[in-house]
């Protein structure tokens, strides 16, 4: 099914208002750790995000 053009665009102001980051992780790992965000209902990014945010906010 090819992309409409719209949504290339959309895609591309999507994608404006994001970083980056490239986590690496021991072999087989990811796995592991995309299989346990989905038993939480999240996807792999969203957890770190999740986690990663509480950790900052305890901090403070």
């Amino acid at each position: 099914m090819a992309t409409s053009k719209a949504q290339l665009k959309a895609n591309a102001k999507y994608r404006e208002k994001l970083d980056d980051i490239k986590v690496r992780v021991p072999k087989g790992k990811r796995e592991v750790y995309k299989a346990h965000a989905e038993r939480k209902g999240k996807s792999l990014n969203a957890l770190i995000i999740e986690l990663l945010e509480k950790d900052m906010q305890e901090e403070d």
